[in-house]
């Protein structure tokens, strides 16, 4: 008999302005009572939800139950910056130049799979163009830094035969309406999606043939003559068979210990505003979005919603073994984005910031993710590197065809992944992630 009691439930800081300013289109449900099924899967964001979704193509007619701790795109999953990018993209790099090619076109293979089921998703559940924008990407410059970065990576591109695009100064301004860039790089693959609605649209698309049971944590976990029994507050569901979908929640089911990275994020959203209130192109087109050059300075959209413009500021990290960060640290960086946002866009400092709120993401030291069977019937799709909305859905659909034995062409590649790397104990961890993030953080300088 296996055992297993979960040691901490997610808490979530701050309100995410994706999740406030989303609808959804059923009422939440919370599991009552014992159920049976085929399958269940512990968490609803893009691994849990695309897990579900591949269970319904390949065991048509099998019951597969979905719990979540929290409501529908409350979590991470509603809390990103929505990117869902193909071309390399890895946070712990120092900045997004590929490895070798060999590994970089296999990444970029997975990570379009990934795009193209998701795309799929979108399509079969009516997913508008502000939920789901198959706009490309744009790596934006503010400093001669910046740029150099940006060559890097072009040339990097260049090598491997993927498409991309330097824009200067002056195409940036017509985008954005700031004067603050210098120039980018624009890849065409990525897809930009309003990270609330995608999930609460995926999810409804799912939800009549899925049972999906929000606020309702598992508590614990039991394995019992060859069914696995998950123990919630009002209830309990057993089944042969279990996806784990929580990311770095992974280490509160007693796995990885000492291994995973707990890293937040910080984002602002601001009130909506009309834009032509501003003058003409104070804020660019209706929909854009940039990345840095820099990976550790500022992530910028704006989206227009119900006819008003919204931009968000996305800054800062912080290394946080307590998978939990306060409010007023939340305050504390809203304030430094509010900074960062002026000095973009002067002309709109009258603008309010209407949401600040912190996001998790889970990394390791050596890049990789925690895949595959960990006990008897019992998968992982979690720690997604920094990239959760792609390459959580593909360790959910990949786990899928791991438990089922389909066969799939990204399978055995992903599958053969070293364990995460240990990290140095407590303090010096923590005091030596942070002290790195917040030097590369200062190296940034204007590109935050």
């Amino acid at each position: 008999m296996t055992s297993i009691t979960v040691r901490k439930l997610p808490v979530e800081t701050g309100r995410s302005g994706w999740e406030a300013i989303s609808t959804r289109a059923f009422a939440p449900r919370e599991l009552q009572g014992d159920i049976t099924a085929d399958w269940l899967i512990i968490g609803a964001g893009f691994a849990g939800l695309s897990a579900a979704r591949r269970l319904l193509q390949t065991r048509p007619g099998e019951r597969v139950v979905v719990l979540d701790a929290q409501q529908l795109a409350l979590g991470p999953a509603g809390r990103n910056s929505g990117y869902m990018i193909d071309v390399p993209h890895n946070l712990s790099s120092g900045e997004y130049s590929s490895a070798d090619a060999q590994a970089t076109k296999l990444e970029i293979a997975q990570n379009r799979f990934a795009i193209d089921f998701a795309k799929q998703a979108a399509a079969e559940y009516g997913m508008s163009r502000e939920t789901f924008d198959p706009s490309g990407k744009i790596n934006a410059a503010v400093t001669p830094r910046g740029t150099e970065f940006n060559a890097r990576f072009a040339a990097s591109l260049k090598g491997i035969g993927e498409a991309h695009e330097l824009l200067d100064a002056r195409t940036m301004r017509e985008l954005t309406g700031s004067d603050y860039y210098q120039g980018g790089l624009r890849t065409p693959g990525a897809v930009m999606i309003q990270p609330a609605d995608y999930i609460r649209t995926f999810a409804h698309g799912l939800h009549q043939q899925v049972d999906i049971f929000e606020n309702s944590a598992v508590l614990g976990l039991e394995r019992k003559g060859g069914v696995w029994h998950a123990r919630t507050p009002k209830g309990s569901v057993s089944a042969p068979k279990v996806i784990l979908g929580v990311n770095g929640h992974l280490q509160s089911f007693g796995f990885s210990k000492g291994r995973l990275m707990h890293v937040f994020t910080y984002a602002s959203m601001t009130a909506g505003f009309k834009a032509a209130e501003f003058g003409k192109g104070v804020s660019g087109a209706d929909r854009w979005a940039v990345l840095p050059a820099d990976p550790m300075g500022a992530t910028v959209r704006k989206i227009t919603h119900q006819g008003l413009g919204r931009i968000v500021t996305r800054t800062r990290f912080t290394f946080d073994p307590s998978m939990e960060v306060s409010q007023a640290r939340v305050d504390g960086i809203a304030a430094e984005q509010r900074k960062s946002f002026d000095a973009r866009f002067p002309e709109l400092k009258s603008v309010p910031m209407e949401y600040s709120w912190a996001g998790r993401l889970c990394l390791t030291r050596n890049s990789v993710s925690v895949f595959g069977e960990i006990e008897q019937g019992l998968y992982s799709a979690c720690v997604e590197n920094g990239l959760g909305t792609v390459k959580s859905t593909l360790a959910g659909v990949l786990a899928v065809d791991l438990a089922t034995g389909t066969p799939s062409q990204h399978l055995d590649s992903f599958k053969n992944q070293p364990k995460p790397s240990l990290l140095p104990p407590e303090p010096i961890a923590w005091l030596g992630a942070n002290a790195v993030i917040r030097w590369q953080e200062l190296r940034a300088g204007r590109e935050s």
